[in-house]
């Protein structure tokens, strides 16, 4: 990292390198991984539920709610379409989340 050579060249300390230059720059793939953390999570759990192997029946799972709505999809297939939507948009809403928090904190595109 050619920012910590430059500030160890000026004297800077290691509490000093890890306050002005190191966490600065670890915000932004931080904020990012995060945002994908919580969208892998989502489908996980969905994936998980839709399974059975996820949270039990009485709580409330958009995986357990397509695998319910799956004897009704040719009858009633918004019962299918909606649980699956949410995933969908909730899982773009995160990566979205995380790409403009990348490039409101990355250091580089500035």
């Amino acid at each position: 990292m050619d920012y910590v050579k430059a500030a160890r060249s000026r004297g800077a300390g290691p509490v000093r390198l890890m306050a002005l230059h190191i966490l600065p720059n670890m915000v932004s793939p931080l904020l990012v991984t995060m945002s994908l953390g919580f969208a892998s999570a989502i489908l996980s759990e969905a994936g998980l539920s839709y399974l059975g192997l996820g949270i039990q029946p009485p709580s409330p799972s958009w995986g357990m709610m397509l695998y319910e709505a799956q004897a009704y999809l040719l009858t009633y297939p918004w019962y299918a379409v909606i649980p699956g939507c949410m995933i969908t948009l909730m899982v773009l809403g995160f990566n979205l989340l995380g790409d403009g928090l990348r490039d409101l904190t990355d250091a580089k595109a500035r």
